[in-house]
This record gives structure tokens, sequence and C-alpha cells, in this order.
């Protein structure tokens, strides 16, 4: 399944110019990357994959249409899935795109 190319669209936006941002095909969908550090997905299969620090992803993991990321039948610590329907309002994709890249921000560059 193709990635929502319109979601892909407003996450740029979201990005805004931030410097040291690149694209790249994954998972099924499009990676955002910072420095080479994944920081947000858009999902094939809808909705995003952010990344967040691992000692705050509970507290993400509570709001609203957001869940573990699972792939290959294993939470992936530090990830979290967002429902396309919680990130359908700009408010709430800026929020969880800047959520991302500002734990990528904290990695060293590869």
């Amino acid at each position: 399944m193709a990635y929502d190319e319109d979601l892909a669209n407003r996450v740029r936006e979201a990005l805004g110019h931030e410097p040291g941002i690149t694209e790249r095909r994954m998972f099924g969908g499009l990676a955002m990357m910072l420095r080479g550090n994944m920081a947000v997905v858009v999902r094939g299969a809808g909705g995003l994959m952010v990344r967040v620090d691992p000692a705050e992803a509970e507290r993400a993991l509570a709001e609203p249409g957001a869940e573990a990321t699972v792939m290959r039948g294993r939470e992936m610590r530090g990830w979290v899935t967002v429902s396309p329907d919680a990130c359908e309002r700009d408010p709430d994709l800026t929020r969880w795109v800047g959520r991302g890249v500002r734990f990528a921000r904290t990695l060293p560059a590869k």
C-alpha cells in the first residue's frame, strides 16, 4: 500500500525549514530523517510512526489515537503509532512531528 501523499505533504509543511531533514522510502511508507536518524514515518497503512524519547513513551501512548508500534510481533521501544484520525488536525500533526524531531535531535548524526 502506498503512503498518503497528502499527509506526507502536511508533514513536510510541519517540518518547515528544519535543517538536516531527508526523506527515504521504507517500511512501506516515507521516513523523514534528521541527520540520518528517523524522526517520523508516514505509514503505508495510514497515520504516522513517531520516534519518541523512551522515557516519555508512556505519556505519548496515553494520548488519543496513539498506540505502541509493533513490527514482526515485537514492540518497538521508543516508537508510537499515531492513527490517521489523531493527526487529522494541523495542531495535532505539528505536535507529533515536533515530538519526533525533538528526540531525533538528541541522537548523534549518522
